[in-house]
């Protein structure tokens, strides 16, 4: 089950150019810490990946479904959620997140197959 994200988390996340992310293998052991970009939108916290859907820290994350994220101030637990089929309310509202947090220099990250790995990461 997860825990809305409050106020404070919200504002740490988005005040970060990066978090990190740790990926839990099936056995719980965690992995190394990999730099990303984050955003939030309505009130929830997204990533994505430009490339590589199957490997690397993002593939680990779609078969685990579960990691740790730090910012500064900040470190939890979260459920990795796979909304890359999302509405394109979600969507949208995740590509204006990326192109208002990066100043319009995140023309990577608003692509049809960016958007199609976008990650729901919910606190745990």
């Amino acid at each position: 089950m997860s825990a809305p994200w409050s106020a404070d988390d919200l504002r740490l996340l988005d005040a970060a150019d990066e978090l990190e992310i740790s990926v839990k293998s099936r056995d719980g052991a965690q992995r190394g810490w990999t730099p990303i970009w984050v955003v939030g939108a309505g009130g929830q916290v997204y990533v994505r990946t430009w490339y590589r859907r199957d490997t690397g820290w993002f593939g680990q994350a779609l078969r685990s479904r579960r990691a740790r994220i730090r910012v500064p101030g900040l470190e939890v637990d979260v459920i990795v959620e796979d909304v890359g089929d999302a509405s394109s309310d979600v969507t949208g509202d995740v590509d204006a997140a990326y192109l208002t947090k990066y100043d319009g220099g995140a023309g990577s990250m608003v692509t049809s197959t960016a958007a199609g790995t976008t990650l729901r990461l919910n606190r745990e």
